[in-house]
């Protein structure tokens, strides 16, 4: 049975490019890149190579790249950073109800140790407004945190306006860039940010290696205190392998990223139009058209979840109900209970996001499994009736 991967918002296959890349710097170009003898400065080298590939796909200087762990620590780095940094500007946080618990969890820290958080709500596509950011600052708001686009309901938020919105009033800008970059043009320039997280293995990279872009003049503390690696920004000996895997993967995902955002918003499109036809009482969450091109999220009402992602495995669909960062939790995605979903609703949701190798088979294969999953669990239901 051919297997169908249609979860590549928890994370994407590596491409073998890519991994033949890293191979080296696991084997012969091993040295530390800290060392000053042949084999460290071979490694810094290519340490200094991919980040100018990161700097490149954004529109940033290498200078202004920190290499990390993943998406998550570049949030607690950007979020806390500014918090301990500008404290004495203020100590007002502006974030949004649907963000990554990366950025939530770390905003609720910060309270606790005296901090105020806003919470701006969404609407019911997911969605904040320049508007409300503006009506939410005061003269003590230091930092914006807004996600550029989610990585439940795929929704692009109002990254630039929400930015020039920042620099107008002086405030500090982040954005959690994880679901967004190797997908969407980005342009940190252009749109005002000053922070903006981002992970590999998201855009077919490495695990356990992600990136956060920290605009020149602006001093963050290091989450992770112990050498002067990334320029006293954050110690430890730099993961050499996976930052070349990075830098390789983030250059081959900018490669015609336009004819394969079109290519996937095709497919995507497909699943958005024809599921509806085919299952009953179904709704799509997030916005219809303002959406990462490979993101589709439906809520099908009267059946529950996780039973769907059990059936559809069991017919050689890999899919998921949300962030697989709660994947274990049994409470209802926090994402679509801000936007309005009951509880009910909210537990009968499928996530089907797409990469540059999902075909019009594998589209064919859901099209064609998924109703007849839906009207299955909706006999065993006793809220369906038909």
């Amino acid at each position: 049975m051919k297997r169908v991967y249609l979860d590549n918002a928890a994370t994407t296959r590596l491409l073998p490019e890519v991994l033949e890349e890293m191979v080296p710097y696991m084997t012969e170009l091993y040295g530390n890149p800290s060392s000053p003898h042949d084999f460290g400065q071979k490694a810094a080298s290519g340490l200094s190579m991919a980040r100018q590939q990161v700097a490149d796909a954004i529109n940033a200087d290498p200078s202004e790249i920190i290499f990390m762990s993943g998406g998550s620590e570049a949030d607690n780095t950007a979020i806390r950073g500014i918090a301990e940094r500008y404290s004495k500007k203020g100590k007002h946080i502006i974030t949004t109800a649907v963000e990554h618990h990366a950025v939530l969890h770390t905003c609720q820290l910060l309270e606790r140790n005296g901090y105020e958080v806003t919470y701006l709500p969404v609407d019911e596509y997911g969605m904040v407004t320049v508007d409300q950011v503006r009506e939410a600052m005061r003269p003590d708001t230091v930092l914006v945190t807004v996600m550029f686009a989610n990585n439940e309901v795929g929704t692009i938020m109002p990254i630039a306006e929400i930015g020039a919105l920042c620099h107008e009033k002086g405030v500090y800008f982040h954005t959690d860039a994880v679901q967004a970059v190797g997908h969407l043009p980005i342009d940190v320039k252009a749109m005002h940010i000053d922070m903006l997280s981002m992970s590999a293995h998201k855009f077919h990279g490495p695990k356990g290696v992600g990136a956060l872009y920290v605009r020149r003049g602006i001093v963050l503390p290091p989450l992770i205190y112990g050498g002067a690696q990334e320029r006293n920004r954050r110690a430890g000996t730099e993961n050499v392998p996976g930052i070349v895997g990075m830098g390789k993967a983030i250059e081959m995902a900018l490669d015609g990223l336009d004819e394969k955002a079109e290519r996937m918003k095709a497919l995507r499109d497909r699943l958005i139009r024809e599921l509806p036809e085919r299952i009953p009482e179904i709704k799509l969450n997030g916005h219809p058209t303002v959406r990462l091109p490979n993101n589709v999220n439906f809520s099908i009402k009267y059946i529950e979840g996780e039973s769907i992602l059990l059936m559809l495995d069991l017919n050689g669909i890999a899919a998921s109900s949300g962030s697989a960062c709660t994947s274990g939790s049994l409470d209802p995605s926090h994402v679509l209970l801000a936007m309005g979903l009951t509880h009910e609703i909210a537990h009968g949701s499928v996530r089907m996001t797409l990469s540059d190798e999902t075909t019009e088979e594998d589209i064919e294969k859901v099209l064609e499994v998924l109703p007849m999953v839906a009207e299955r669990l909706r006999k065993m239901s006793p809220l369906y009736h038909g």
